[in-house]
């Protein structure tokens, strides 16, 4: 080999040890800390795709809004003459039309969008196979599917850097766990809930992490300034995507008066706390839905409140003269009353709106039918969070007196958020998904600081004082292991055993399995119970029949069309699946149009079809659940699986009817209690002899002819119901064989009617 070979030789050997050189150098502790946490993420991923069992769709009724609003965007942009900004949709509370803008955040569809046109540039195919389905042929669709699962994984990584900022790596670890097997957090980003909650807890956990570093006094100035710009920005995002942003606008609001009240005062905690809110109610109020209202809302003040209190305090301590500090706190309290003064007495503050003031006042509800007929306005019993967070309960309070004792400010951010939110989440079911973040927390940390002692006992360390002696010979190692293994049993009792002992055995086991493991609502064909095996297409085929079968809807009012009624349940289903024009949905923004729909149903056909000519209407869809059982051995039609048969008591109390004059017993029958054991059925579900009487104005209410007809078809192929107004256009069941959904004994049905004038 000559000598220049040589030479090349050498120079390619000391350049990759000088490759080697610049390599990152990785930590045995920090390669198992990556391990671990990626191995969190999978798990928290994973759990959410299990409702794929059954199929690949969207869950309950608002994400299909949500999926229309992301697919417009895609379509037509943000901006512009055609743009989301200006969307008049006519496809919803028909005549009307629904101002998009005006009534929908944002946030969660813009940034789906954003996703896939990332996607779509960087050629990620979004439908994997060719489908004859117009739901799993449309990438957009696919996407949207997804993104909860996505996002649930995401706000795990958040949650980590949170919990290792609140008191190290093992707590990060830990709480990122709990909240990635968390029942109710899995309820609201499995797969196919593609609602505001998958960037709304997100938005919460991220402004969090940032605000709390930004009033960190170890962190130099300016990066505090970041951070806060970052909060600020986080914040604004989370307020133009979910409604439930006024909780953490408050709650930091009442934190940093905490700290103001605990002598905790700094001028980086008003400069945080001003940019931040500077930044988010800026961007808040850049959206139609919340507009410059938003910023003199009854809930916003506090926010102004604390600031003033957080300015007074920075002058008092620039000022030493007693004389000018009172002169200066004088001028600035008189500013701020006859500030105050003029925009109450210009009527400028508005108040809470019903929902807000629900959850504050829970008895508001019962003055509202439409609110109370909704399940997620319920109030939470006790033995819920038991249910949903199991072990975790009892850990909650422990982790609140360790946070209470340490007393650094992120601790005492967590004793506020937990303190608060589980008083919002004993108010209203839906917001059990507030308090997962901080169970999570607060059970890592008092976890983590209850088995400290214990796991150091088990360590091999040198004995340096009589104190630590004697110590150990209580904790020996025998006694430290025996609580380890204490502690892995009990949580067994939460993910592997379950929380509910009184279900029944196929609701019994763990709370995160049974809310995974859980079909889609469509996939369920909206019931209630829970089906074996795939997809029960009973709504799925009959939303794809009215999309190809029936004529397109009208583009305006006025101009020939198809336009559908149907209770309100199923209007998200119908616009956004189907493709036709309905007259309300699960948006209920038109109280008024939601009670003629009520009261059409509860009408005769006479009166039905003088209110469904008003709107057009061109067919009717309703939907039923019952035995197939022969209607002569069983003729009443009890509320069973989830149908309109267990829905009509709110088709008569919305608009102002007695329910009991349809019957007292359920739609069109009466109990008459001649045996006195208030049982209208026996032990085979039969009727009592005697006891259950037709009850005439609610047979011939439309609503029940409509569900009696369907049923009557399909278990004996004939009615002898003779409908007036209307006539079968598709019956999502085969006449004379009906089937029901494997694994129960119902059978679902959704009625598809064509109107006759």
């Amino acid at each position: 080999m000559s000598i220049r070979k040589v030479r090349e030789v050498g120079k390619v050997l000391a350049g990759l040890k000088n490759v080697r050189a610049i390599r990152p150098k990785v930590s045995h502790s920090s390669l198992t800390k990556s391990t671990v946490i990626l191995i969190i993420l999978i798990i928290a991923f994973c759990v959410r795709l299990l409702p794929i069992r059954w199929g690949y769709y969207l869950s309950e009724f608002d994400p299909h809004y949500q999926y229309r609003q992301t697919k417009y965007i895609v379509e037509n942009g943000l901006f512009g003459e055609n743009g989301w900004i200006s969307w008049h949709d006519y496809m919803s509370w028909y005549p009307w039309g629904n101002e998009i803008p005006y009534h929908s955040y944002p946030g969660l569809p813009v940034t789906a969008a954003a996703l896939y046109l990332v996607l779509e540039a960087l050629g990620v195919p979004l439908v994997p196979n060719p489908s004859l389905d117009p739901l799993l042929s449309d990438p957009v669709y696919n996407l949207c599917v997804i993104f909860p699962a996505i996002m649930g994984t995401v706000t795990c990584l958040a949650m980590y850097f949170l919990g290792r900022d609140l008191d190290g790596e093992a707590v990060g670890m830990l709480a990122a766990l709990f909240l990635a097997l968390d029942a109710a957090y899995i309820g609201r980003t499995t797969l196919g809930f593609f609602d505001d909650e998958t960037v709304g807890i997100f938005g919460i956990l991220i402004f969090s992490l940032f605000f709390l570093r930004s009033i960190d006094l170890k962190r130099p100035l300016k990066l505090g300034l970041l951070y806060a710009i970052a909060a600020g920005l986080s914040l604004g995002y989370l307020s133009v995507s979910w409604g439930a942003s006024k909780y953490p606008i408050v709650m930091t609001a009442l934190f940093a008066l905490v700290l103001l009240i605990a002598g905790r005062y700094s001028l980086r905690l008003l400069l945080s706390y001003g940019v931040t809110f500077l930044l988010a109610l800026s961007i808040a109020a850049s959206i139609p839905y919340l507009g410059i209202g938003f910023l003199l809302g009854v809930e916003i003040l506090p926010v102004y409140g604390v600031c003033f209190f957080l300015v007074v305090a920075e002058v008092s301590r620039r000022t030493k003269v007693l004389g000018r500090k009172l002169i200066y706190m004088a001028i600035l309290c008189a500013l701020a009353g006859a500030a105050v003064f003029f925009l109450w007495s210009r009527g400028m503050v508005s108040g809470l709106e019903v929902k807000f003031w629900s959850v504050l006042n829970p008895f508001v509800r019962f003055e509202n039918p439409l609110v109370e007929s909704v399940a997620e306005h319920r109030p939470s019993a006790w033995g819920t969070f038991y249910y949903n967070f199991g072990l975790g309960v009892f850990f909650v309070p422990v982790g609140l007196f360790f946070a209470t004792t340490m007393a650094t400010n992120p601790s005492l951010f967590m004793v506020i958020y937990g303190l608060t939110s589980v008083f919002f989440a004993s108010s209203m079911i839906r917001l059990n998904i507030i308090v997962s973040p901080v169970v999570s927390l607060l059970w890592a940390l008092g976890l983590v600081r209850v088995l400290r002692p214990f796991i150091l006992s088990l360590r091999e360390t040198p004995q340096t004082s009589r104190r630590k002696t004697r110590f150990r010979r209580v904790l020996g190692r025998e006694t430290a292991g025996a609580v380890l293994i204490m502690t892995l049993i009990l949580f067994a009792l939460t993910y592997v055993i379950g929380t509910d002992f009184v279900a029944g055995p196929n609701a019994q086991g763990p709370r995160v399995f049974i809310q995974a493991f859980s079909p889609t609502t469509i996939a369920a064909a909206g019931m209630s119970v829970e089906p074996s095996g795939g997809a029960v297409r009973d709504w799925i085929d009959t939303l794809i029949w009215i999309r190809e079968n029936l004529p397109p809807s009208p583009e305006r009012p006025g101009e020939p069309g198809t336009v559908v009624a149907s209770w309100w349940d199923y209007g998200y289903w119908i616009t956004a699946i189907a493709n036709r024009t309905t007259l309300a949905d699960n948006g209920t923004w038109n109280w008024t149009q939601i009670e003629q729909i009520g009261r059409m149903f509860m009408s005769n056909e006479t009166g039905a079809i003088d209110i469904l000519r008003e709107y057009n209407v061109t067919h009717v869809v309703v939907f039923a659940t019952f035995y197939p059982v022969d209607p002569s051995y069983v003729r009443v039609m009890r509320p069973l699986a989830g149908g309109d048969e267990g829905k009509w008591q709110w088709m008569a109390r919305i608009p102002g009817l007695d329910d009991q004059d349809f019957g007292n017993l359920t739609l069109g029958w009466d109990h008459v209690d001649l045996n006195n054991n208030g049982q209208a059925f026996d032990s085979y579900g039969y009727e009592e002899q005697g006891e259950v009487l037709a009850n005439s104005k609610g047979q011939n209410s439309t609503l029940f002819r409509l569900m009696y007809y369907g049923r009557d078809v399909t278990l004996m192929g004939y009615s002898q119901i003779q409908l007036e107004h209307f006539e079968e256009a598709y019956f999502s069941q085969k006449a004379g064989t009906p089937t029901p959904a494997p694994g129960t004994q119902a059978v679902p049905l959704v009625c598809v009617y064509k109107v006759n004038y």
